[in-house]
């Protein structure tokens, strides 16, 4: 077996920190920190972040807004997340933005109790239905796919106006996507961002892409309005020449990416006339989230050194 190189361990261990409580509260509570971050995480408010969001709109990009956290404790913080959810939505809804809302289910307390976490997504998502937006399901670690799809699958059948990511890493989701295309179930195709056993997930990036294609073209050819959510401008490349070689429309689906990552390709996007979306996140609770964007793609954490050595 061949040892992990580079790029791996340094993955590997931004990892690491990324779960490191000491560190978490240092960073989250350190106001020199807080410039450094701006670059992926919209602010620590909702008014902060509606604030970024109004502006993406006025350059032709959509927008889906995610109030940072995970895993709640207690279903009083489950309800909590609920109403600030909620609140998200009527304050996106009355300044006119066209976009969507991102949640985590362990936000809403799947780990407490899958009724309530399902009562709790499903009040959301009827609060979206009568506003006229979209919910989208995060997906987490591989231990929470099963009764994340379960939630979808109902929350799917009461309102109509969810979509579920899949990630593209694990084995087991060219399954859930022919499931959820013969549900109708719109879906977010994505990599995937957790540490997973070589058991659940592909670990070598060659494997992850070629998955994500195969994954893109069933989805462009057979899903519910898709949602590719990449960086990668060679797997973009490959989705543009095999929509416009099969006729699929640019109204048939979209690009996603995240906020801060590529500047210069959120431009092309739009000038091309492809719909773009943004993942724009937001909250006190933002550590794990930035750590895993440094952990994804090594410009991310040479960005943040040169921001450091500028400091």
């Amino acid at each position: 077996m061949r040892p992990p190189g580079a790029p791996m361990i340094l993955r590997s261990s931004l990892l690491f920190l990324s779960r490191r409580k000491a560190l978490r509260h240092w960073m989250e509570t350190s106001a020199l920190v807080r410039p450094l971050t701006a670059r992926f995480v919209a602010g620590q408010t909702l008014e902060e972040a509606l604030g970024v969001c109004g502006r993406l709109q006025r350059d032709g990009i959509m927008i889906t807004l995610d109030r940072l956290g995970e895993n709640v404790t207690s279903l009083e913080e489950a309800e909590a997340s609920r109403d600030g959810y909620i609140e998200a939505l009527r304050r996106i809804t009355d300044l006119g933005l066209e976009g969507s809302v991102s949640i985590k289910l362990t936000q809403f307390g799947l780990d407490l109790s899958e009724e309530a976490c399902l009562s709790n997504a499903g009040r959301l998502a009827q609060e979206a239905r009568k506003l006229g937006k979209v919910v989208e399901i995060d997906m987490e670690s591989s231990d929470y796919v099963d009764r994340t799809l379960r939630v979808v699958a109902e929350m799917h059948k009461s309102s109509g106006n969810v979509r579920s990511v899949i990630q593209a890493y694990l084995h087991r989701s060219g399954e859930d996507v022919e499931r959820l295309c013969s549900l109708e179930v719109p879906v977010r195709l994505c990599k995937g961002a957790y540490r997973e056993p070589a058991s659940v997930a592909f670990h070598r990036k060659s494997d992850v892409d070629r998955n994500y294609v195969r994954l893109m073209k069933i989805l462009l050819e057979r899903g519910n309005y898709p949602a590719l959510a990449t960086h990668d401008q060679r797997i973009i490349g490959e989705a543009q020449r095999f929509a416009a070689a099969s006729g699929i429309g640019k109204d048939r689906f979209e690009f996603q990416m995240l906020y801060g990552i590529r500047r210069d390709l959120e431009r092309r996007f739009v000038a091309e006339g492809y719909r773009l979306r943004l993942y724009v996140p937001y909250g006190q609770a933002w550590y794990p989230y930035f750590m895993r964007r440094l952990a994804e793609r090594p410009a991310n954490l040479l960005f943040l050194m040169r921001n450091l050595v500028r400091g």
